[in-house]
C-alpha cells in the first residue's frame, strides 16, 4: 500500500462524535449554514388569532339568527293583526260588498261599533268628529285584511 491510501483509511474526523449524526434529515433544526431557518412557533399568537376568528363568525352568524328572528316576530305581528282587523271588520257595518283589492277605512263609531267605509278620514265633512280612524285597508284574495295606515291610539293596536 501506498502513503496516499494509508492516509486515507487513517482520515480522523475533527468534529465530535457526539455532535454528528447518520441522519441529519430527523433533526429538529437546520444541521448546517444552507439549511432552512427553523423558528419556534409562538403558540400563544396562533391560538388567539383562532379564538378571535371563531368569535368574530359566531358573532356574526348570531346578528343574522337575530334577525331572522326580529323578521319572523315581525312577519307574525303583522299576521294577527291582520287576523285581528279582518275580525273587526267582518262584525262592523257595511254599506257596500267590498272587492278583493280594492281600499277602504276602518273606524270606530261613538256607541263602539265599527264601520268600513269609502271614505278616507281627509274625505270627511262636518261629520268628521263622529268617527276615531282606525286603519286603511285592503282586500286580499284570502278575504283577509292588508293594514295599509293604522292609528296606532286605536284601541285595536294598543300594546
Amino acid at each position: 500500500m501506498s502513503k496516499k491510501e494509508e492516509n486515507k483509511d487513517k482520515f480522523i474526523n475533527p468534529i465530535d462524535p457526539e455532535k454528528i449524526t447518520e441522519t441529519p434529515h430527523t433533526l429538529s433544526y437546520g444541521h448546517h449554514t444552507g439549511s432552512a431557518v427553523v423558528r419556534p412557533e409562538d403558540l400563544g399568537k396562533k391560538k388567539g388569532l383562532a379564538v378571535s376568528a371563531m368569535e368574530h363568525q359566531t358573532d356574526m352568524q348570531l346578528q343574522q339568527i337575530y334577525e331572522q328572528m326580529q323578521l319572523l316576530a315581525n312577519q307574525a305581528k303583522q299576521l294577527q293583526d291582520r287576523k285581528a282587523i279582518s275580525e273587526v271588520i267582518y262584525l262592523a257595518e257595511m254599506r257596500f260588498e267590498p272587492v278583493i283589492n280594492h281600499v277602504y277605512h276602518l273606524y270606530k263609531k261613538m256607541d263602539g261599533t265599527h264601520l268600513l267605509s269609502l271614505i278616507a278620514p281627509n274625505q270627511w265633512g262636518k261629520t268628521k268628529n263622529d268617527y276615531e280612524f282606525v286603519a286603511t285597508v285592503r282586500l286580499l284574495a284570502d278575504h283577509t285584511w292588508e293594514i295599509i295606515e293604522k292609528n296606532q291610539e286605536a284601541d285595536l293596536f294598543r300594546q
